[in-house]
């Protein structure tokens, strides 16, 4: 019996030496938020890739050049984007709190801007020559838009395509309010109504009723 209580008391010691000697920072961490802006115009700069090198995790910065990312206190967090020059930014080792915010300006990389480049859709001037003499003015974006927006091209399209959400829903709308005005009595029949047939024959005398 001695000898099981001497055993468990210094499985215990031991138990609590480990613990003891455990390292607090490394259960230490911390939410690390901050923007990404330009040294020069200080305007945020979206999709920046923010790595952190020492336990190989990251995260990249949002359409206004926001990030965050959890940390841990001496981390070394790298900062990219296309056309700046590479920074760093190391933790401080004496935060005690779960939260900390940065803004980190970056700095343009002048050496790395390639000359501009414009690629044209003729490979030699004579291919260029040739298109410009056999091009047809009249026939620009302008006027084949409107003849794919004639009233028969739309008329065609429309009989093919199904309706949308939104005009399913007047219809129905319709056809109840319809019914609720009709409502004890025979529903509305427009060949029987003069003004239905007024209109009509009016359409008809003026042409509009022709097809072209």
């Amino acid at each position: 019996m001695f000898k099981f209580l001497y055993s468990l008391v210094l499985v215990g010691c031991c138990i609590f030496t480990a613990v003891a000697q455990e390292d607090p920072e490394e259960k230490h961490l911390i939410q690390l938020s901050g923007v990404v802006v330009s040294s020069d115009s200080l305007e945020q700069m979206p999709y920046a890739t923010i790595f952190d090198k020492t336990v190989a995790r990251g995260t990249i910065s949002d359409y206004f050049g926001f990030f965050s990312m959890v940390v841990q206190p001496g981390d070394t967090i790298l900062f990219t984007y296309l056309g700046y020059e590479s920074s760093s930014f190391i933790v401080p080792d004496t935060l005690r709190d779960a939260r900390y915010s940065i803004i980190h300006m970056m700095q343009p990389d002048t050496i790395n801007f390639l000359p501009e480049i414009i690629v044209y859709p003729w490979p030699s001037r004579e291919a260029f020559a040739k298109a410009f003499v056999e091009m047809d003015p009249y026939d620009d974006a302008i006027r084949r838009a409107q003849k794919q927006l004639s009233g028969e091209s739309l008329a065609f399209i429309a009989a093919r395509v199904s309706t949308d959400p939104s005009l399913s829903f007047n219809y129905a709308m319709n056809q109840q309010n319809t019914k609720l005005y009709t409502m004890g009595q025979s529903p509305v029949n427009n060949l029987m109504n003069p003004f239905a047939w007024a209109t009509f024959l009016n359409a008809w005398r003026s042409g509009e009723l022709s097809r072209e």
